[in-house]
């Protein structure tokens, strides 16, 4: 049995917090402990960890920076729960995290990266300032550094990381959550008053800067150009028509009549499933969970080329240059094509697609590959 301490930025709805509820729903079956502090507040996630017996604390530091009764309580939290390994997610609760852990006589600490971009155009100075200095405290703090994806691997190493310290874990996902399901497909058409013959892109992705809503709409513009007939589905915090610059966005590209904006749903495996093929228009990303979730429930995937998204991909969906709405309009073309030309074809990719995620991003070989880093680091004294 492994007592396992994670601490965590945020528990709000992103793909690491996702991971992690993944995470620990499938190896609390080993019978491992798992307790999870949130240097921020609850979020989304709180209530679900505790529905499934996971002991949750938030320190409620105000976001992007620490407070002195937060670390203090988060020292008292670490002395008490006495883990046997500190696994911490992203870089805020690398650095504070792993400098608790040190101050309280912990040494098995593990660090996780699930970022890919430091470009300063779309990172704050405060959040590059946190790398360098992680950069700095690698060879020291962490006795691994979990990544999941080998360009941000790359990209961390060539920014001052301890290289030896890398292990690539991609991420993993319950093939029995994610599951083509006709009756969900129609269910949600049904619902959104969407025709079932009707061609549909979509994509999940929060309203932010890298996600580049922006160049996908630019890029269903030229296919409205085309005479390309579809529908696309938008879904995710801050995607709404309250949203004023995502709207001002979709009428400049005449698309208003064409795109749905669906907001935050807890339904997503049953929104993919009513989607024909799912979109990626990110400007930069690690391993996006979405491709994968996607093409599980057996929809094929356009995606710009941005971290590991090629590799989730391979040959069974479209990948094109990042922040270039012609290249994302051809690929979008492209998909379209492939899906009116042949239905054979398209349920053979359909097939393909969800057999290439079953055997390569399976949730227990994820499981499996964190449970050796923790028992290494273990071992390691």
């Amino acid at each position: 049995m492994i007592k396992v301490l994670h601490v965590i930025t945020g528990l709000g709805n992103g793909g690491a917090e996702a991971v992690l509820l993944r995470l620990i729903e499938s190896d609390r079956a080993m019978h491992n402990h798992h307790y999870v502090i949130s240097l921020t507040d609850r979020g989304l996630y709180a209530d679900r960890l505790e529905s499934i017996g996971v002991s949750v604390e938030s320190l409620n530091c105000p976001r992007g920076r620490v407070t002195l009764s937060g670390i203090s309580k988060l020292f008292i939290l670490m002395r008490n729960i006495r883990p046997d390994v500190v696994q911490t997610w992203m870089y805020h609760s690398d650095l504070i995290g792993g400098i608790v852990a040190r101050m309280a006589g912990i040494d098995s600490i593990v660090w996780g990266i699930r970022h890919a971009n430091l470009d300063p155009l779309y990172n704050s100075a405060s959040t590059l300032r946190i790398v360098r200095i992680c950069a700095r405290l690698s060879g020291w703090i962490p006795k691994k550094i979990v990544t999941c994806s080998e360009k941000a691997m790359r990209l961390h190493k060539s920014v001052g990381y301890r290289a030896s310290k890398f292990v690539q874990i991609p991420n993993g996902y319950s093939m029995e959550r994610l599951k083509p399901d006709a009756t969900q497909r129609q269910k949600i058409r049904a619902e959104l008053g969407v025709a079932s013959q009707s061609f549909v892109f979509g994509m999940v992705a929060r309203f932010d800067g890298q996600k580049d809503h922006h160049n996908l709409l630019e890029a269903l513009g030229l296919l409205k150009i085309r005479g390309i007939e579809f529908t696309c589905f938008l879904v995710g915090s801050g995607i709404s028509f309250d949203n004023e610059i995502l709207v001002g966005w979709m009428r400049d590209a005449n698309v208003l009549e064409n795109v749905l904006l669906l907001g935050p749903r807890k339904d997503i495996p049953a929104v993919m499933n009513a989607m024909d093929v799912h979109v990626l228009s990110s400007l930069g990303e690690a391993f996006p969970n979405v491709l994968a979730e996607a093409m599980a429930c057996g929809v094929p995937c356009v995606t710009t080329d941005v971290g590991d998204a090629a590799v989730i991909v391979a040959e069974h969906g479209w990948v094109v240059a990042p922040q270039d709405a012609g290249a994302l309009a051809d690929g979008l073309t492209r998909a379209h094509q492939s899906f009116s030309k042949n239905k054979d074809d398209w349920h053979k990719r359909k097939v393909a697609c969800r057999s290439h995620i079953m055997a390569n991003f399976e949730l227990e070989r994820m499981c499996e590959r964190y449970r050796q880093v923790w028992e290494d680091c273990m071992q390691d004294h």
